[in-house]
């Protein structure tokens, strides 16, 4: 009787605290801040995207706070084009940047960048590490941004840290690649912030502060886990090596490849790690990412502090996905899942309900840009060719989602698309070979369909659709590719 009573003395407070937090839900403000993390070279290794082994628990926390997005796609598996079409919301064939090489600017002198859409409507805009395309690890050594755009940001900060060079038990987990981007970890001394990605840390926490009584966007980019794989000892200490889980793949994955990509970037005869490197390399990788996730629980609890959490969409992406043993390969710029493939955190405070969700609708990063300008309610550029994701985000597993492929391109005139059971791909603009992969049925992409009778009907329905796509995206014989015959 007496819990009875208790229970309805405080029914009025309940129903009051119920009322506030559904209109807390919906309570959009007029000009939302804007957060924006992106890691480098990060593929979908986070514990919240169902990782056994990689270890990222504030990244997890920030997914809870808002949507998975699992089907997100990069339109050019390297970091330039990457980031260029993300920031330009165009495809690669309409932006004209195909690789590292040159500016966004450089080669469309009038683009409205997504974070300069924002300064033009009244935004502090700012920028710390590497957002546009940096070489890593020279210009974080140097403290440079050679190819950065001075009229997307108010402000930019470079981060100077010492990389491979920093004091710390240091291996190459790669012994037939002593470049720059070699495998190299270095289990650091020192704290967190003496390298690159606690820098970038403190000085977005400085961003908020000086900046808070203002609506801002803020782009931070972290350089981890991009090489050479640098983090404090500590986080290595995270994991056991001898335990990490080297990718299964058949000894003869790459024979039914063509041969313009079967040796690209290929472990026997490019990176030499052997088993027992590989499970050091896979450590390295690790401790890098949790050491970037410590950074973002850095940023994050600050936003908190300062009372800004309730009025900032928060993202988290990476610019391309990579691979690490997957098709006995290593790195970017290939065509396959793992390299396709980012992980992608939104979280919009008003939409509280949909909290802790996850889509699987396709989506690409182009549609970041449309997707925040309709959540501030700014009006983008006519032209772009991403789609706002607010459907996705209002009900992740609406139907009201007309997307159904995405278009990535890369070296050697490699095109792909990825539809939900399907991934088709050809190289050198259609003439160097094709690969077609039952997604449903063979998720790794072991068995290249393509030459199959059985699925011709499958494969000339794909070609269709990514000619279509190519059209769309820009792409032009005269400019990109052979002449027709």
């Amino acid at each position: 009787m007496n819990l009875i009573c208790h229970k309805m003395k405080n029914f009025p407070y309940l129903i009051s605290f119920s009322l506030l937090c559904l209109v807390s839900s919906f309570a959009k403000p007029s000009k939302p801040n804007v957060l924006f993390f992106m890691s480098d070279d990060l593929n979908t290794a986070l514990s919240g995207f169902g990782h056994p082994q990689c270890k990222t628990p504030e990244l997890d926390k920030l997914a809870r706070r808002g949507i998975r997005f699992e089907n997100m796609h990069c339109q050019y598996p390297v970091c330039g084009a990457s980031r260029a079409s993300l920031m330009s919301g165009l495809y690669p064939y309409t932006n004209g940047t195909l690789g590292n090489a040159g500016t966004l600017r450089g080669n469309m002198p009038d683009v409205i960048t997504m974070s300069q859409l924002f300064r033009k409507n009244g935004y502090r805009v700012g920028r710390v590490s590497k957002i546009y395309h940096m070489g890593i690890p020279p210009e974080i050594l140097e403290g440079t941004a050679i190819r950065d755009d001075p009229q997307s940001w108010d402000e930019v900060v470079n981060i100077k840290a010492p990389e491979q060079n920093a004091p710390g038990e240091k291996t190459n987990w790669s012994p037939k690649n002593k470049s720059s981007q070699s495998f190299t970890g270095v289990v650091a001394d020192g704290d967190d912030l003496v390298h690159a990605d606690g820098m970038a840390a403190s000085h977005a926490i400085d961003f908020l502060k000086r900046n808070k009584d203002k609506p801002f966007f803020l782009a931070c980019g972290f350089v981890r886990p991009h090489v050479p794989l640098v983090a404090p000892a500590k986080y290595f200490d995270l994991y056991d090596r001898d335990a990490m889980d080297t990718p299964v793949v058949p000894e003869d994955d790459l024979e039914d490849v063509p041969q313009i990509i079967r040796n690209y970037k290929r472990n026997s005869t490019t990176y030499g790690v052997t088993p027992e490197l590989h499970k050091g390399l896979l450590e390295a990788y690790y401790a890098s990412i949790s050491y970037m996730d410590a950074q973002v629980g850095r940023v994050l609890h600050a936003l908190e502090e300062l009372g800004l959490a309730d009025n900032t969409i928060v993202v988290f992406t990476s610019d391309h996905g990579y691979l690490l043993g997957q098709h006995h390969k290593f790195q970017k710029q290939h065509l396959f899942e793992e390299s396709t493939r980012v992980p992608f955190i939104l979280s919009v405070p008003w939409m509280s309900r949909q909290h802790g969700k996850a889509t699987k609708h396709i989506t690409e990063l182009i549609d970041l840009y449309p997707t925040l300008a309709a959540l501030s309610g700014l009006k983008p550029p006519k032209d772009l060719h991403g789609a706002s994701m607010l459907p996705l985000l209002e009900k992740p597993s609406t139907d009201d989602w007309e997307k159904d492929l995405a278009f990535t391109i890369s070296r050697n005139g490699g095109e792909s698309i990825r539809t939900h059971d399907w991934r088709f791909t050809h190289w050198d603009f259609g003439s160097g070979g094709m690969e077609l992969y039952d997604l449903k049925n063979d998720p790794g992409e072991f068995t290249n369909l393509a030459g199959d009778s059985k699925y011709s009907k499958t494969l000339k329905k794909l070609k269709l659709q990514l000619e279509a796509k190519r059209t769309e995206a820009g792409f032009t014989h005269k400019r990109f590719g052979r002449k027709k015959k």
